[in-house]
This record gives C-alpha cells, structure tokens and sequence, in this order.
C-alpha cells in the first residue's frame, strides 16, 4: 500500500490529538519520519507543509519543527460566484450593470492598492437580485495594468465578478466585513430607506505585489456569510 501525504498528516494529526506529541514538541525531522512511514521524503513534506499552513505546527529553519503551543486557527473563504450563489438557493438570477468609466484612481483607493498618482482604473457598478429582490450590489475598481482586457470589456451582460475569475488568478486576499448605513443611493438600488443598516464587505486581492481589484459587497439587512476553520 502506498503511504501519501494525507496518511501522513493524519498520523501525525491523530498523535497530537493524543498527547503524543505534546505542545512545543520538536518533531522528528523529515528523513526520519520518511523513513518511519516507508515514504519518500518529499511526501513527508508536503504533509508537514500543510499542517504549518494550518498554524499546527512551526517551522524554523535549522531549528527544526515544533507543535505549536497556541494552534492558529485561520478562517478560510472562497470567493463565490455570485450567480451561482444565487441560483444554489433556487432563486431565479437577474443582473444589470449601472455604470462602467475609466477614470484616474481616487486618492483613498491609491495607497490602499500602491498605485500611482494618475494611474487609471475602471470602476464598475452593477446589481444583482434573486427573485426580483436585491441581492447584492457592487463597486468594484479593476487595475487595467495587471488585467487590460477590462478595458474592453463593457460588463453589459454579465458581471465583472464571475468574469475576473476566469480572466486571472490571484495569489491572496483582504476581507473586511461591516455595517453600514444606506446612502440615499444606495437605498434606491436596495429597495430599503436611507439610513437603514446594511451589510458590506470590501475584499481586496492581489496577484504576488500586485492589486487586481477593490470590490465593496453590498447586501440587504439579515444577509449571512459562514465559514469554518
């Protein structure tokens, strides 16, 4: 039977689990625990890659592999496709672009993406609704330099969130999550009053040093985002 990573990592899981290997435990190094499970060592590699990932243990170089004291837990969200979101729920989707300009990057938005000053972005509002209701509206600025075909695409018929996704991968992500009051703007998309509560989340990311896009997400009152770690 060949051993893989996964066999490994479940091992080595299920000892920490036990007490086996305590908290600040140095963990035998990786030719050793190769040899241990019969394994190539890059195996055994993979398995403790992904167990420092999920803050279970810590690495250091030429000081070995220990089992952390105070595991980091970190909280893991996908970036759903909001049409598909909507249909999941067996909703019918509709979607309509409110406005798309290229323009230069505000100020606020510059240092938040380390652009520079009169570096053009393109800014696209759209909404979305499930059975007719609002759903979700969208700001969104994409960085042209890292994705030019933005700038030919008009978002008319489809959104920019779905079309991101298969135009570019991103390497990492910022999520914040927020109420916030609706803007007499905001309250005519949403169907609810100014000054109503709403709730928003602004998400950043990035491909290596570089931004893509800001996008602010934002929902009607109730709406609930879950995710486990």
């Amino acid at each position: 039977m060949t051993v893989t990573f996964k066999d490994v990592k479940a091992d080595l899981l299920d000892k920490i689990a036990q007490g086996i290997m305590a908290p600040g435990t140095l963990m035998p190094n990786e030719m050793d625990l190769a040899e241990r499970y019969g394994c190539a060592r890059a195996t055994v590699n993979r398995a403790m890659r992904e167990l420092a990932d999920e803050g279970i243990v810590e690495r250091k170089r030429k000081a070995g592999t220990r089992v952390r004291k105070a595991p980091i837990r970190q909280a893991r969200f996908s970036i759903p496709i909001v049409r598909e979101e909507i249909e999941s729920k067996g909703s019918e989707y509709r979607y309509a672009l409110i406005d798309r300009t290229l323009q230069d990057v505000p100020d606020w938005l510059r240092g938040r993406l380390a652009l520079k000053p009169g570096q053009e972005v393109v800014r696209v509002v759209c909404m979305h609704w499930a059975d007719g209701i609002p759903y979700q509206h969208e700001e969104r600025w994409i960085n042209p330099e890292i994705v030019p075909a933005v700038l030919e695409a008009d978002f008319s018929a489809n959104g920019p969130n779905e079309w991101l996704l298969a135009e570019v991968p991103f390497s990492n992500a910022e999520i914040s999550f927020m109420a916030v009051e609706a803007t007499q703007d905001l309250a005519d998309h949403m169907g609810c009053f100014a000054g109503n509560a709403l709730f928003r989340t602004e998400r950043t990311t990035w491909l290596k040093e570089t931004a893509i896009t800001f996008v602010r997400l934002t929902y009607r009152r109730g709406h609930r985002m879950t995710t486990r770690y």
